[in-house]
């Protein structure tokens, strides 16, 4: 039966539980929420002892289901103060589940202030080792030193010098199969309550571990199957498709023709130099390039989809994983950089220093409009991540901290946020449902939380009008169906698929059952996810939320955004029923 290990970072002490009955069908985030819900008090300060991370692999982790290798991290984010889970790709979900494991619990906080420590599990079980080798190291080189202490394919989890000084733009690394320090649960500042527990990594080796009891095999098989055949039928995640050939910054134009792509601090929907930045443009240079740059790859084992890429230098040499295109437009248009090469600069320089490359983006923009750098400056912006936040300076802790902290010290008033959280890289006032789970999602601006864009923008699972403002039910629905699919472990691109494809959302749940032995049909994706929303939100409400937290800036409901000129109207009425519980189904207390 799978275990919780629960590691107590005051004594370094581990031990393993049974698994509570009340967790035995949840997984992801699910696990990761009802985890916080139930053991962390919703005032507590996030970086105190009282606080906790856990970390998650989905339902179907470990097992041999396509893209399934997300694993999720939770606890109370230091950035906005609410409930918080970020997902990443990488190796940790597999080998923390084939372990035998359905979460690890950190919790305490070590007495001597400066020291870190490394846990490693293993199948003989679990050790807190000291880690001052370590510290003040970028994760690159954690990456490297611990492959070479503990053995090639062994999962690394860590954190930067950023984490190490909890600076709240701090995320947690988890290495590739290249052993690259590249896929990150960024948003949060979850490296930040990494770091307050005093642990700068963990090495997870599944060699010979128990593997993943699944309780319907034959069920598991089909279901998977009718997963896979979706997946790799749909125009956007099919091999050749648009995620596999151009990877996710394919959306850079998409949105920018529409007018949705923030540029310069939010000032704009459109970025005159995008031709030189999209998905198209990269893929070209990477292809011409013809060296270790590659597009086409894979997050982590399994995955199917294969949307991310390695970016080459230009002598052909290996430089940097990975230009998404939420990175690619936090540290691009929204800094008002035009130039890849520049833009790999800065995502390498976030993912050693261990940043959130949406929130730096975020902060470095409000920076700019504050004078600190003029915008297009990204010299300046790489000098600012590499010396000034890896060194924890005055200014480095500022910018270090997010776009809101940045926006007060520098006096700015058109600060992107929500609930303190930089919005990622779609314009609220242009597309006006990813501006209601902006504001009204559990976890501050947030676009995984429920991505509307699919419809509105990318005409998957029906179309909607991105100008219209009734989309209080869509956000809602995209929320609870999302809140299931981080909960399961899948990669949440496989919504493109299902979403158009029933056959593919049949297999997607049909496989979760088979793994649980429950008889979940695709009629329990929306009170399941309801039940993980409800529970965030009222600890959201015990640590003093409310509704009126549910909003956007109000320069966005003034000021019209070029090209369409349109500002974000719609009313606080809708944002509220979005989470207006006596619309949504009767589900489990």
């Amino acid at each position: 039966m799978p275990k919780f290990l629960r590691v107590n970072m005051t004594d370094q002490s581990t031990r393993f539980e049974d698994v509570p009955d009340k967790y035995r069908l949840w997984g992801g985030r699910g696990l990761t929420s009802g985890i916080i819900s139930d053991e962390v008090p919703p005032t507590c300060h996030p970086l105190s002892p009282d606080n906790k991370l856990i970390i998650a692999p989905g339902i179907v982790g470990g097992t041999s289901a396509p893209t399934s290798g997300r694993t999720s991290f939770g606890g109370k984010s230091p950035l906005t103060g609410t409930i918080k889970e970020a997902n990443s790709g990488g190796l940790s979900s597999q080998q923390i589940a084939r372990l035998g494991l359905k979460a690890i619990i950190i919790e305490g906080q070590p007495a001597e202030k400066g020291k870190f420590w490394l846990l490693k599990v293993t199948k003989d079980g679990a050790r807190v080792l000291p880690a001052d080798h370590l510290k003040g190291k970028g994760m690159y080189e954690v990456c490297d030193l611990l492959w070479k202490e503990h053995g090639e394919g062994v999962a690394i989890i860590g954190i930067g010098p950023a984490g190490e000084m909890r600076a709240t733009a701090a995320g947690i690394c988890v290495n590739d199969r290249e052993n690259t320090a590249s896929r990150y649960a960024g948003r949060g500042g979850l490296g930040a309550v990494m770091g307050s527990k005093g642990l700068k990594a963990i090495v997870v080796d599944d060699k010979d571990g128990p593997g993943v009891a699944i309780a319907d095999e034959k069920k598991f098989k089909a279901a998977t199957r009718k997963l896979t055949d979706a997946s790799l039928k749909h125009d956007l995640t099919k091999k050749g498709g648009a995620l596999n050939a151009y990877g996710t910054n394919v959306l850079a134009g998409v949105l920018n023709e529409a007018g949705g792509y923030p540029t310069r601090n939010f000032s704009s929907g459109r970025f005159e130099l995008t031709h030189q930045v999209s998905g198209e443009a990269k893929a070209e240079i990477i292809h011409k390039r013809n060296g270790e740059g590659m597009t086409g790859h894979g997050c982590h084992p399994g995955c199917i989809i294969q949307c991310s890429d390695r970016w080459a230098n230009p002598d052909g040499s290996f430089k940097v994983s990975v230009m998404e295109y939420e990175s690619v437009w936090a540290l691009g248009a929204n800094c008002g950089i035009g130039d890849l090469d520049k833009i790999a600069d800065l995502i390498w320089a976030c993912n050693d220093v261990g940043l959130d490359t949406i929130e730096m983006g975020g902060a470095i923009g409000v920076a700019m409009e504050g004078g600190l750098l003029p915008f297009g400056d990204a010299d300046g912006a790489i000098k600012l991540i590499n010396e000034d936040v890896r060194r924890g300076t005055p200014l480095g802790r500022i910018v270090g901290s997010g776009a809101a902290l940045t926006g007060k010290a520098f006096g700015v008033s058109h600060v992107p946020v929500v609930k303190g959280q930089s919005m990622p890289a779609y314009e609220p006032r242009a597309v006006k449902g990813i501006g209601v789970t902006y504001a009204t999602s559990t976890m501050g601006a947030d676009h995984t939380a429920g991505y509307t864009i699919a419809t509105e923008i990318l005409g998957v699972g029906g179309r909607a009008d991105p100008f219209a403002v009734e989309k209080a039910e869509l956000s809602r629905n995209f929320q609870a169906s999302t809140a299931f699919i981080d909960t399961s472990g899948y990669c949440l691109f496989d919504a493109f698929c299902v979403l158009d494809i029933p056959e593919g959302l049949a297999g997607m749940v049909e496989s979760c059952a088979a793994v649980l032995g429950t008889d979940w049909t695709v009629n329990d994706i929306g009170p399941l996810g309801l039940e993980v929303l409800r529970k965030e939100r009222l600890f959201n409400e015990a640590a003093g939320f409310t509704k009126a937290h549910d909003r956007l800036p109000d320069y966005m409901t003034k000021e019209p955004l070029p090209p369409h000129n349109t500002v974000f109207d719609v009313s606080p009425e809708l944002l509220d029923a979005v989470y207006d519980f006596s619309r949504w189904p009767a589900v489990e207390k």
